[in-house]
Order: structure tokens, then sequence, then C-alpha cells
């Protein structure tokens, strides 16, 4: 969408802030794996804020949670587009939104392996 004069008045990050919330509301209410994530992120959060010592330790605990939200409504918004454009079988179609899963499923071994690698040394 292309733009003219100045970028970024109030309006328009008023607006962007606006889209944001409608996509997270739209993930929230229509894709189960995104309330998931967002539950144990709500949980793993703060656990990482309080169990993290020092600031690396706390963003190698909660950033990938982060992350994996992130991932989950870009392969969400993946499937929407590809259901749209084309709702029979594609073999592409198939393959756009088994490797947005799997753009998810590595972010989830990313958080797990944070959690042991940070967690595991202090506890074993």
């Amino acid at each position: 969408m292309p733009g003219h004069g100045f970028r970024g008045n109030p309006r328009q990050l008023w607006n962007a802030f606006r889209w944001s919330m409608l996509g997270l509301r739209a993930g929230w209410r229509h894709e189960a794996s995104f309330r998931l994530e967002a539950m144990l992120a709500v949980v793993l959060i703060p656990l990482g804020l309080w169990l993290g010592q020092g600031a690396l330790e706390k963003l190698a605990l909660v950033a990938p949670a982060f992350l994996v939200l992130s991932a989950e409504l870009l392969n969400s918004a993946i499937e929407a587009v590809v259901d749209k454009v084309s709702p029979e079988f594609h073999e592409l179609a198939g393959r756009a939104k088994d490797m947005g899963s799997a753009a998810v499923f590595l972010l989830l071994v990313l958080m797990v392996l944070s959690w042991v690698l940070v967690l595991g040394v202090r506890w074993f």
C-alpha cells in the first residue's frame, strides 16, 4: 500500500496498533493452537522473569515464547490465505501449510532447549 508524505503520525500508529489487536483477537478466537501456546506463555513468561538470573537468562527464557506466538500467528495467516485461494487440496498448498507448522515446531524446540540449558545447568 503506497503512501505519500510523513509516515508514522499518531493516527497511523493508532491504526496499526488497532489492526495488531484485531489480529491477536482473531488468533485467539479462531486458532486452538494459538490459545494453547498463549496460555503456556502466560505461565512461562512470568516464571522465566522470576527464575532467570540476569538479563540474558531472562531473555533466553522469555523470548522463545514470544517467537512461538508470532510464528503461530504467521502460520495461521498462511493457512487462511491458502484456504481462501485454493480450498481443494494442492501439493504446494499442503507444503506451505506443513512448512508453517514446522516453523512453529522448531521454535517450540528452541523454547524447550532454552529452558533446559538455562535451568538444567543450575538444577542438575
